[in-house]
């Protein structure tokens, strides 16, 4: 889901138009990204002792360039009487993590790494969220002309 806003301001010889998306780059789909991995982290997380349950996760480096390149395919309806799939597009990305130790219930959740890729994914969510701040806060500045 992309934000459609587009900001509208005076200039010199005319109207100008800024798509905002290109204004934040690629922060604000990372801010997303890293989200959906924080929910797939926590959710391994919460099924550590869950029998048979296998820990996923996405590749956030290729899964990013995927969306910004705009190459992750969503299935739409191209005729009325088609089904229309309701599945998540993004589970294209979702991979299943490969133990360092297997346990003898199938259950592939090691804690120590989910807690510590939770906390680093935590990190850089947080930075992604400084950085669109401060993108956000120099627009309104720019746009208050201070």
């Amino acid at each position: 889901m992309t934000i459609a806003l587009v900001l509208i301001w005076k200039k010199c010889d005319g109207i100008m138009t800024a798509n905002i998306d290109n204004y934040l780059g690629l922060h604000a789909t990372a801010l997303k990204l890293r989200s959906q991995r924080a929910k797939l982290l926590a959710n391994n997380l919460a099924n550590a002792d869950t029998p048979n349950y296998k820990a996923r996760d996405i590749d956030f480096r290729s899964t990013l360039q995927q969306v910004s390149q705009n190459k992750v395919t969503h299935h739409g309806k191209t005729h009325a009487a088609h089904i229309a799939l309701t599945g998540n597009p993004d589970a294209q990305a979702l991979q299943y993590r490969v133990p360092t130790q297997p346990s003898l219930d199938g259950n592939t959740v090691d804690t120590q790494v989910e807690q510590a890729k939770f906390a680093d994914n935590a990190i850089r969510y947080q930075a992604s969220l400084q950085f669109l701040n401060k993108r956000i806060t120099g627009l309104i500045r720019t746009l208050r002309s201070e």
